[in-house]
This record gives C-alpha cells, structure tokens and sequence, in this order.
C-alpha cells in the first residue's frame, strides 16, 4: 500500500489556513484519496493545556509554550491512537496546519531561536511533510482578518508582530532544511482564487490529480 502524503498548510495568522484546509479535504476526498484533517493544539491532556494558557486561566512561559507545543506534536504524531505517522502507513493523507512551526512562529516570537529549534528538533525528524504550502498575504490584510474575527486580542497582535513571525517561518525552514518542499502562494483575493492557487502547487503530488 503507498503511504499517504502529508500536506501542511503554513502561514502567519489571518492567512486563511484553516478554511482552506476544509476546501483541500473535500476536494481530494471527491477524487477518492482518503483523508484526514487535523489541526494542533491535540485533544490530550498537553494540548488541553496550551488552550487554558491561551484563555488565561494558566499562565506560562513563552518558552514554556515552545516546549508544551513540541510534546504534543510529538504525541500527535506517534502517541494518540492512530498517530499521525500510522494514518500515514495505512495510506490516508493528512491535511495539517501547524506542523512543527507554529511554537515559535505563533506564540513565542521573543524565544532564542536556537531553542526553539532543539525543542522542535525530534518531531522534526519524526516526520516531514511532503509538501508545505505557506499561505502568504500582507501584514495589513491579516491584521485586517484578525481584528474582524476574533473577539480575544491576539499575543501576536500588531503588524510588526506578524511581520516578524513570517520571518520566523522562513528561518524555520532554512534551519530545518525544509526550503525545497515549502512553496509559497498569494494568500489574497477570494477563497477561491486561493484555493486554485494552492491545488496548483498541490496537484502533482497526487497520480490522480485533474490539472483542470
């Protein structure tokens, strides 16, 4: 049996990511591929506490969050049930967003990259995606998302914030050798456009894939 692809969908907040995980699903579920989406923090007992920490009823570290966010990556690929790695195996593709980014480049922008990156490190070499799409838009134009959708200020909030995190990402993928399977796509415009945007660098990793 070949072994599923696993497809991450990258970018500072306000990028899209999440809507356009839900249009790629479908879209590749209506081909017949089999998959599955998935999104972090986990369900388990690490990621319950990275969201108390995000409501404020924990207060932590921001190196402390790098730390939790890589224990339960890890988890999330090998531990729970039907890890990721072993959905994998089994041939279903998995559509993520935050893969083992989005400790640094969300939520702890101030932390020494060098520990960021070892925290990271074993997940890291865990499982890579196939291929990761880095949604990109203007720094204005995700503030712009964020301020109409969410109710709670972001820790990230403030353009340079996001500015710095999209500088994030990119170091990210140089220091873990990542840049060859990371392609960059215009993020703006209507879903739509995005998406076809996004199915045009995707396509090729699929023998069935329509290029219409």
């Amino acid at each position: 049996m070949e072994k599923g692809k696993f497809i991450a969908l990258e970018g500072i907040d306000g990028s899209g990511k999440s809507s356009q995980i839900g249009r790629l699903t479908a879209r590749l579920e209506g081909m017949g591929v089999r998959c599955l989406a998935t999104r972090e923090p986990t369900g388990g007992p690490v990621g319950s506490l990275i969201r108390q920490i995000f409501t404020g009823r924990v207060t932590a570290d921001p190196r402390v969050i790098a730390a939790l966010y890589a224990a339960d990556r890890i988890d999330h690929l090998v531990n729970e049930v039907d890890g990721l790695c072993a959905v994998l195996d089994k041939g279903i593709t998995v559509v993520s967003d935050r893969y083992y980014f989005s400790s640094y480049a969300y939520h702890s922008v101030d932390v020494d990259m060098d520990w960021v990156i070892q925290a990271n490190a074993l997940s890291a070499g865990l499982l890579r995606p196939t291929l990761t799409v880095f949604l990109d838009v203007p720094v204005e134009t995700a503030l712009e998302r964020i301020r109409q959708n969410r109710t709670v200020e972001e820790i990230f909030d403030g353009e340079e914030r996001l500015r710095r995190t999209r500088e994030l990402y990119f170091e990210a993928f140089r220091r873990l050798e990542d840049v060859e399977r990371v392609a960059v796509v215009d993020g703006s415009g209507t879903p739509d456009e995005v998406a076809e945007r996004i199915w045009a660098v995707i396509a090729p990793c699929f023998s069935q894939a329509d290029p219409a």
